[in-house]
């Protein structure tokens, strides 16, 4: 019978420190004593438990083995066994951006939708050395303040609390602050510290330095290639030297992006799998038929559409609400070009399973106004707002300038590009587009979803939020 002991878990920071108060010599209260124990099993016939205890007590050879083994021989894996958890507090909602951009991590963050917010905001170095502090600040406060009577007068209108706040907040910056907690592994952490050292933004640059300060300490034999080097700080403008020396005349939009886009939703189908129902059911086909792919895939392309659907049908019969669709389902992919909301791309991004590509702020793609503000009279107020935010994103350089995003609210949009697979964009709409979720971000997939079916008429045919489902029966 299989046997699984628990080799650790969690512990507080501070109860830890507490042991180590207690207990002279804890120099074992390092996580990578387990990256050193697993990466010996492949050599090592002794028990994995003996293994881990031997670890403990040589540390200093512990270290020595991950250093010769992860950086050495290049086995980065063993570093992954190594998990940090992170509190980051007092972080624009800018470097967030920056921080969640990378998907090997956890996060849960500080929800601007649920809590009422306090005036705390950054002001970046950057900003202070172009002596635009006190205009900066006046600024914020001024979106405070702005905030502060849309809550209000959204309740007067009949708004819940809850929605006042969470429309009232399209009127805030990306500057003001927020807090999250964070999990990752050595592995992740290291490749996520040497992207954000890369940044063009002092306070993203700083926010690496103060992960390594914590957590380097912990684990030095596992935390050692993070200097960005030429690839990585000078790739995008040799890029775009490139690209406006073949392309020096201004693009004009393509004939298939108009026909694509859906007039209410600022949303087009890029780039979808051909084919892709067939592709599905084929690979799902291939255990009963005992045949190659190929094989399967020809024997049902010549199904008509009621077949496919047939077939369909028996994979969903008994779908619940939280059922994940099978991995068959990932060979159909769709890319999604994207225009929304600064508060609706807080939401897309948590998706990480998925591929996002994003480009700077554009105060030229406009602003997003949530419905209830335009309901009430209020939609002068977000206007006014956006106006300050964009002159003042001129002052701190404007479009081509990373500074200026801080500037920008969370009602102001940009673009990007989503690339996801069906079996992800189900969990996605299983989220999104349930009655409990957002109204922004629950239209906009609800816009994808309608793509969607056109482009996998078949398997994107049970689309939707959790609302709309049944119990299975049986």
């Amino acid at each position: 019978m299989a046997r699984v002991d628990l080799a650790g878990f969690n512990v507080d920071a501070d109860i830890l420190k507490e042991i180590s108060a207690s207990r002279p010599g804890s120099e074992d209260l390092t996580p990578e004593t387990l990256s050193a124990a697993y990466a010996r099993i492949s050599r090592d016939p002794r028990p994995v438990g003996e293994l881990r205890r031997l670890s403990r007590t040589e540390v200093d050879k512990a270290r020595a083995s991950n250093e010769r083994i992860v950086f050495g021989l290049g086995h980065a894996s063993v570093a992954e066994h190594a998990v940090f958890n992170f509190d980051v507090l007092e972080i624009s909602r800018l470097a967030i951006e920056a921080l969640e951009a990378h998907r090997l991590a956890s996060y849960t963050e500080k929800s601007q939708r649920y809590i009422r917010l306090g005036e705390d905001f950054a002001i970046p170095s950057e900003v202070s050395a172009r002596n635009l502090s006190a205009p900066f600040s006046e600024f914020v406060s001024r979106a405070f303040s702005r905030y502060a009577l849309l809550v209000a007068r959204l309740m007067a209108s009949g708004v819940p609390d809850k929605m006042a706040g969470e429309d009232a907040r399209y009127a805030l910056p990306l500057a003001v602050h927020g807090q999250l907690g964070m999990t990752c592994n050595a592995r992740s952490l290291e490749h996520l510290v040497l992207g954000l050292k890369s940044s063009a933004l002092a306070e993203v640059r700083e926010l690496a330095d103060s992960f390594l300060a914590v957590a380097r300490p912990i684990a030095p034999s596992l935390l050692r290639y993070m200097i960005p080097g030429p690839y990585h700080l000078q790739r995008d403008a040799e890029v775009a030297t490139a690209v406006m020396s073949l392309l020096p005349d201004p693009p004009v939009a393509s004939a298939a992006a108009a026909r694509t886009r859906i007039p209410e939703g600022d949303v087009c189908l890029v780039d979808a799998t051909h084919d892709g129902d067939a592709r599905i059911l084929a690979a799902l086909a291939v255990p009963t038929l005992s045949c190659d792919y190929s094989t399967a895939l020809a024997s049902i392309r010549g199904l008509d559409h009621a077949g496919r659907s047939r077939l369909h049908a028996a994979v969903v019969a008994r779908l619940g609400a939280y059922d994940a669709l099978p991995r068959e389902y990932e060979l159909a992919t769709m890319t999604f070009e994207v225009v929304l909301s600064a508060a609706a791309f807080g939401q897309l991004k948590r998706h990480r399973m998925s591929s996002l590509t994003t480009w700077p702020y554009d105060p030229t793609t406009g602003i997003t106004i949530p419905p209830a503000i335009e309901k009430a009279g209020l939609a002068d107020v977000l206007r006014e707002g956006a106006l300050e935010a964009e002159a003042m994103a001129m002052r701190l350089g404007g479009p081509g300038d990373p500074v200026a995003s801080y500037a920008v609210l969370n009602a102001h949009r940009r673009r990007c590009l989503w690339t996801v697979n069906l079996r992800e964009f189900y969990h996605v709409s299983r989220l999104r587009e349930d009655e409990h979720a957002q109204w922004d971000i629950r239209l906009l997939t609800m816009a994808m979803s309608d793509l969607a079916r056109g482009a996998f008429p078949v398997c994107a045919g049970h689309l939707g939020g959790k609302d709309i489902f049944q119990p299975a029966e049986g």
